[in-house]
């Protein structure tokens, strides 16, 4: 595990030219899994479960499919022309292709095309912040009026193991564009990161590995609560001064827990809290639990946002909302539209549908 530098100061991420959230939208995949499921397939039913249930996408979907979705929700809401979008950024640990980019497929699906930047982001859990942290440099700079900015993941859990119980698919996409225009405006954020060998997969590997003893206290937790305390020393602000906070969501127990350690109540986190029904959607963890909020955010409200990756870091975010949100939560499906659409299959349907039953 690296070790920070001691002579290292806070330096928040802030654009010169204002920048804030014209648009979101969230996409969650119909099909459920109860994690019942697995336990009866695994241990005969026996022990406990670390959620209720979680998301799974169909047979024609992936990440480029729901991103799509997401994106075009994001659109309902900004009601923007998608020709003035200059970058269209898609962050996950799943994407369909080794080689060939997804976010080019999004972007020719949403009518962002040609006249705009185009890449595919990878940082584990936190592909999707990352993607908004240089969406925010890109339209702050002046470089591009708006920039889309997404985080999607499909289910991943070698079978058996304990991510088969957590792993869901599900994410979000996020509008960035000026200030003025915007339904919540990202006053700052702050970036922590190390060489933390805490989750890794390799090239060819078809299922991702733990470091184990890694995974918690030098990893989520660490990362977690340095980002969140930077940020709020930062901006000389406490958690109180938040009317909501979403940390990325592994399982129901890190999230209450760093919550916790950082001065939160759970009242803060709840509304975004969605891992117990969906899943660890990776990178649209936090990125989703954000959409949920902000579906029933008021003016005014100021909400902290910290992502985690393994491998390892941390994006912090200090967002205010606008007048503009109340217009806009309605122009699209809500977070919580997509969670009630539920289809529950067992566990044979889900093998099929991830493709986990290999013939040769």
């Amino acid at each position: 595990m690296a070790t920070t530098n001691p002579k290292s100061s806070p330096t928040l991420l802030q654009p010169i030219n204002p920048v804030g959230i014209v648009g979101y939208g969230a996409y969650v995949p119909r099909y459920r899994l109860p994690a019942r499921e697995v336990a009866r397939i695994w241990t005969g039913g026996k022990g406990s479960t670390p959620i209720k249930e979680k998301a799974v996408p169909g047979l024609d979907e992936d990440v480029i499919t729901m991103s799509i979705e997401a994106a075009r929700n994001a659109l309902l809401r900004s009601q923007i022309d998608p020709c003035d979008i200059r970058a269209v950024w898609v962050g996950s640990e799943s994407h369909p292709y080794a080689v060939k980019p997804t976010s080019t497929v999004v972007a020719e699906s949403i009518g962002a095309v040609p006249n705009t930047q185009a890449a595919d982001w990878e940082f584990a859990c936190k592909a999707g912040t990352e993607a908004i942290v240089a969406a925010v440099g890109f339209v702050g700079s002046g470089m591009a009026k708006y920039a889309l900015a997404i985080g999607m993941d499909t289910a991943q859990g070698k079978p058996g193991n304990a991510l088969e119980y957590t792993a869901g698919a599900g994410g979000a996409a996020f509008l960035l564009g000026p200030a003025g225009e915007s339904l919540a405006i990202i006053n700052a954020s702050y970036s922590y990161v190390t060489d933390t060998p805490d989750f890794w997969r390799r090239p060819e590997a078809k299922y991702p590995e733990h470091g184990e003893r890694f995974t918690g206290e030098p990893a989520y937790f660490h990362h977690i609560t340095e980002a969140g305390q930077a940020l709020m020393q930062s901006m000389n602000t406490k958690p109180q001064d938040y009317k909501y906070a979403v940390f990325h969501q592994p399982n129901t127990k890190f999230p209450q827990r760093v919550a916790k350690m950082l001065g939160f109540e759970f009242e803060q986190i709840e509304p975004g809290l969605l891992v117990s029904v969906i899943g660890n959607t990776y990178a649209g963890a936090a990125l989703i639990g954000l959409s949920a909020i902000l579906d029933i955010a008021k003016p005014g409200d100021r909400i902290l946002m910290v992502s985690f990756g393994s491998g390892a870091g941390s994006d912090a975010f200090d967002i205010l909302v606008t007048e503009a949100v109340s217009d806009r939560q309605n122009r699209a499906l809500k977070t919580k539209d997509y969670i009630a659409r539920r289809t529950e299959i067992d566990y044979a349907t889900y093998v099929r549908y991830r493709g986990k039953l290999a013939s040769k």
